[in-house]
């Protein structure tokens, strides 16, 4: 069987699992728009760090941006400054550039899910556990958006398979001096890099580690990570940066980063609160395909909750888990760090031969439904949107939902990788359908690449533009930096200052744009019109390109 070859020594794993996910994070990278709101702001902010040569702040045009630490814009500036040394032309306005940090560190997560796996299962397992993580819904969106989930969670899986190892070490009764250095160098360089990051690495570690000396009455093993040199290490990494943004802005970054976003998402933050269970619920699509085998995985998991492998695996999800769901404010991404301590858990399950034999056995129906589900609403949406049936998207998701089809049929617990398998081809499928033929194609959801492009073929010098009803972060990154976010009124001053200016008007500020402009007598030309969806407000949207023709 071609897995067994693709599997059968150390290379071939790695390489199949880096193939695999080229075929499942590349199509549509390159293709999809910029996406507001998050994306944008961070694509913005390392394009204003590189224009102006200061990595140590971090601003969205004048407005400082204290919300998340510095690594993912350095990481974003080193992915411009690098293509653009390579001669791709206007690099600082292609989002897929800022998007390379995400990619990598998809790929990179899934890498280190098969290296964490293989301290529990066997190659082939650790295989099928990074392939669990690689196809999932919730990683495909994250692997093709310049943000910092994806880099989060290559930071988290290395710390946890780091620290498993030491646990599992100490479990066993090894000698504490024979734990290699790499182990403890991995762990505290992960958790370095995560804190530049984003933070929320301490709260996985220190939960998990937290919960591991409630069950095992001692937290001994933890000298095995050498943590007198490893917090120097630590330090080391992060401080330099937090010192100079202390000396920069005060303690308005941490008052922000700490105070206004991470603990304020107790609260629900920006009207993405939701009542616990919603990340229970959400998994069943975010996790496809692997959901359907975690469910009938979730049985046995239980019964051998006390051995060190399971213990370990679930003191890192199900803590994290519990404080996610009682936090007011959700977005689905939050919990991705744990999902690879269940691919793990359901594959050991897999591995064992114990998985339910009960009703939970009719979730293997879900590798079908998905697809077809999937593939009904895209398209209807599509045409919706576009007028347009996609058809080139139809033999992807017809091939979708056959591969989903023959996982389900196939299903039996005693041959569960052979429907995984199937269910990741579908997962493919339905990748290279949604990302890589119909989201490029629903231009009127991206009405800020519209207006970037009516304004590249103006025939002046120097356009300068400002906008009035319509502020989307990706106006401001499509169009220039000192793009103008007014109102109506603002507008039309605007365009009387000068020549090759440009006023972006929503047709719910024209009115006060038009009697602006009559008040100082502003002459402009008729309107270029462009029409289009506001995905961030959920709203049709109309924006009229007024030029100036001067005054009277």
């Amino acid at each position: 069987m071609a897995f067994e070859f693709a599997t059968a020594s150390q290379p071939r794993a790695i390489l199949f699992l880096l193939l695999t996910c080229l075929v499942l994070f590349l199509p549509g990278f390159f293709t999809i728009p910029p996406i507001d709101r998050d994306e944008v702001r961070f694509a913005q902010a390392t394009k204003q760090m590189v224009e102006s040569g200061d990595y140590v702040d971090i601003r969205f045009q004048d407005d400082v941006r204290y919300k998340k630490p510095v690594g993912i814009y350095w990481l974003q500036a080193a992915s411009l400054k690098t293509i653009s040394a390579l001669g791709v032309p206007k690099a600082q306005l292609r989002i897929w550039v800022y998007r390379v940090p995400s990619l990598l560190g998809a790929i990179g997560a899934v890498l280190l899910t098969y290296w964490a796996a293989l301290a529990f299962l066997s190659r082939q397992g650790a295989v099928l556990a990074a392939l669990m993580i690689a196809s999932s819904i919730l990683l495909g969106v994250e692997a093709r958006l310049a943000k910092t989930d994806a880099m989060q969670l290559l930071t988290v899986v290395a710390a946890m398979g780091a620290m498993a190892r030491v646990y599992l070490s100490w479990q066993r009764g090894e000698d504490p001096a024979r734990p290699p250095w790499s182990w403890p160098a991995i762990f505290w360089t992960a958790l370095a890099v995560g804190i530049l990051l984003k933070g929320l690495i301490l709260m996985f570690v220190g939960l998990t580690i937290l919960v591991l000396a409630i069950l095992d009455r001692s937290a001994a093993w933890l000298w095995r990570l050498r943590p007198v040199w490893g917090l120097m290490w630590v330090l080391v990494l992060v401080l330099p940066w937090f010192v100079l943004i202390f000396l920069r802005a005060g303690d308005a970054f941490f008052a922000d980063a700490v105070g206004g976003d991470m603990l304020a998402k107790l609260g629900a933050q920006e009207s993405h609160g939701a009542p616990p269970g919603l990340y229970l619920l959400l998994f069943w699509v975010t996790f496809w395909p692997g959901a359907p085998l975690a469910g009938m995985a979730a049985p046995a998991v239980w019964r051998a909750r006390r051995e060190p492998g399971a213990q370990f695996l679930l003191a890192w999800l199900i803590p994290s888990w519990i404080v996610f769901e009682v936090a007011l404010t959700k977005l689905p991404h939050y919990v991705l760090p744990l999902y690879p301590a269940i691919a793990i858990l359901t594959i050991g399950a897999v591995e064992r031969r114990v998985l339910s034999r009960s009703w939970l056995t009719r979730g293997a129906a879900w590798w079908f439904v998905i697809p077809a589900f999937g593939a009904v609403l895209v398209i209807v949406g599509a045409i919706k949107a576009i007028h347009q049936p996609v058809f080139p998207a139809w033999p992807l998701y017809a091939g979708a939902m056959v591969a989903g089809l023959i996982a389900w049929w196939l299903f039996e617990d005693s041959r569960a990788e052979r429907s995984l398998l199937n269910a990741v081809i579908a997962a493919a499928l339905m990748a290279a359908a949604t990302y890589g033929v119909v989201l490029p194609r629903l231009t009127t959801m991206f009405p800020s690449q519209e207006v970037a492009r009516a304004l590249r073929n103006v025939t002046c010098v120097g356009p300068r533009s400002a906008a009035a009803g319509f502020h989307e972060p990706s106006l401001v990154f499509m169009t220039d930096t000192s793009t103008l976010l007014t109102d109506g009124s603002g507008a039309a001053d605007f365009l009387g200052q000068g020549t090759c200016r440009f006023a972006l008007v929503e047709s719910r500020s024209e009115r006060a744009f038009i009697q602006r402009a009559e008040a100082i007598g502003l002459r402009y030309n008729a309107p270029v019109r462009i029409e289009g969806y506001n995905i961030s407000q959920g709203r049709a949207i109309s924006i009229a390109i007024f030029r100036s023709e001067g005054t009277e």
